[in-house]
């Protein structure tokens, strides 16, 4: 029954909850454009290369959340100090992800995986780290309802192997849910000092 939901059924969920997230979605994205207009930003959206299922690098999409580095001097253009008001807002909701059905519904992504990250710190990872990718990555995953950016590095690898290892459908479900939780009580949001995360070194 896994592998039948792991081959099939689970793209046809993707491809379906994609679809009427993103309808559904429209007004919000609207307003959200409005209130970044309003708020100093001139682009809405963030496009940056991650990696995928089988380490294949695609196009991320997201709301962006912070200003460019072009008008701040070298030693101001950190991500805390490029992180808006607005920006913690709509990360506080998770609203910057949901570009990401665009991923889903063109199949780079999944509505649960590991989530992507970046394309240089794919020499950094372990062999069994690297197990990660063996499925495509998620909007939201084991690792986020574990602690999300709360989380060390070595867990969050360990709890997305986990998952690698034991995706069901009903563990899906489950993350389903405790992320809609996660977001109502606004919790793991960004680690200490960082505006998300601090980087991965190995």
């Amino acid at each position: 029954m896994n592998n039948f939901y792991k081959a099939y059924f689970k793209r046809g969920l993707d491809i379906i909850f994609s679809i009427i997230g993103l309808i559904i979605s429209i007004p919000i994205v609207a307003v959200v454009i409005i209130l970044l207009f309003v708020t100093g930003h001139r682009s809405f959206f963030f496009i940056q290369q991650r990696i995928g299922f089988k380490e294949r690098p695609f196009n991320l999409i997201k709301i962006k959340t912070m200003l460019d580095k072009k008008h701040f001097a070298k030693h101001m253009d950190s991500d805390e100090k490029r992180l808006t008001k607005t920006g913690r807002f709509l990360r506080k909701l998770s609203l910057d992800e949901i570009p990401q059905l665009i991923n889903v519904l063109k199949g780079d992504m999944s509505i649960v995986g590991p989530r992507p990250l970046l394309v240089e710190y794919l020499p950094l990872y372990s062999i069994e780290q690297r197990k990660r990718h063996l499925v495509k990555p998620g909007i939201t995953g084991w690792a986020q309802i574990k602690g999300r950016n709360l989380l060390k590095w070595d867990q969050k690898f360990e709890y997305d192997v986990w998952y690698v290892e034991n995706q069901s459908l009903c563990l899906d479900l489950k993350i389903v849910l405790l992320t809609i939780k996660k977001i109502i009580i606004s919790e793991g949001i960004n680690a200490e000092g960082h505006a998300t995360v601090e980087p991965f070194k190995g």
